[in-house]
Order: C-alpha cells, then sequence, then structure tokens
C-alpha cells in the first residue's frame, strides 16, 4: 500500500518559514518524480515544485521561484519543501505527490500524479 505522509504544516506570520517534508512508503521511490500541489480554498489546485528522481532536476512555479526550495533524498524517501518569505496567499493545503511521469510533465501538469498524500494546511496570518 503506497502512502504519502505530509508533515511540518502550521500557522506563520508573514515573511516567515515552514518546511514540509512527505515521507513515502510502499512504492519504488526512486523510479518516481516528487511534487508538490497545493489548493487554496475557492480555489483549482495548483502547481508548487517538483523534482527528478535522481534529485537533480528542479521545477517550481513562477511565483514560488526564490523562496520555495524542493529537494528528496532517496536514501529515506522523503521529500522536503522549504517555504521561505510566505506570504497571506501562500495560505492553502498542500499536497504531496508521486508521479511516474517526469518532474518537467509534473510541472506543467500534463498528467495527474499516481499518487497523493492528504494533505497538510499552511496558514500564513499578515
Amino acid at each position: 500500500q503506497v502512502q504519502l505522509v505530509e508533515s511540518g504544516g502550521g500557522l506563520v506570520q508573514a515573511g516567515g518559514s515552514l518546511r514540509l517534508s512527505c515521507a513515502a512508503s510502499g512504492l519504488f521511490f526512486t523510479t518516481y518524480a516528487m511534487g508538490w500541489f497545493r489548493q487554496a480554498p475557492g480555489k483549482e489546485r495548483e502547481f508548487v515544485a517538483a523534482v527528478s528522481t535522481s534529485g537533480g532536476i528542479t521545477y517550481y512555479a513562477d511565483s514560488m521561484k526564490g523562496r520555495f526550495t524542493i529537494s528528496r533524498d532517496n536514501a529515506k524517501n522523503t521529500v522536503v519543501l522549504q517555504m521561505n518569505s510566505l506570504k497571506p496567499e501562500d495560505t492553502a493545503l498542500y499536497y504531496c505527490a508521486a508521479s511516474t511521469a517526469t518532474a518537467q510533465a509534473m510541472s506543467r501538469m500534463t498528467r495527474p500524479p499516481r499518487y497523493w498524500g492528504q494533505g497538510t494546511q499552511v496558514t500564513v496570518s499578515s
């Protein structure tokens, strides 16, 4: 049974930082591109960041470039999203996802990820 379990969400003031983690189990982790998506109330789910199977290639949504960093540890089956300079508009439910497609395809949302986590809430106060 595949599980993606996110952690690290919470309430933070604007300008602050949060570190989201995703622990994966039940899959051959190194064969999956990993990514983060988010969904705010009343809005569609949107791409945040993705990392290739090796961890050497990353993609970010334009509004996250320079503020967010995605990384993965293939020895620990984890993927991390470091979020800095948070803004109130970053408030959303953040989901970890695993895809058999490439990280680039994940960033373009051309193919839905195969597996999703349950989400972790991030709230940024102004």
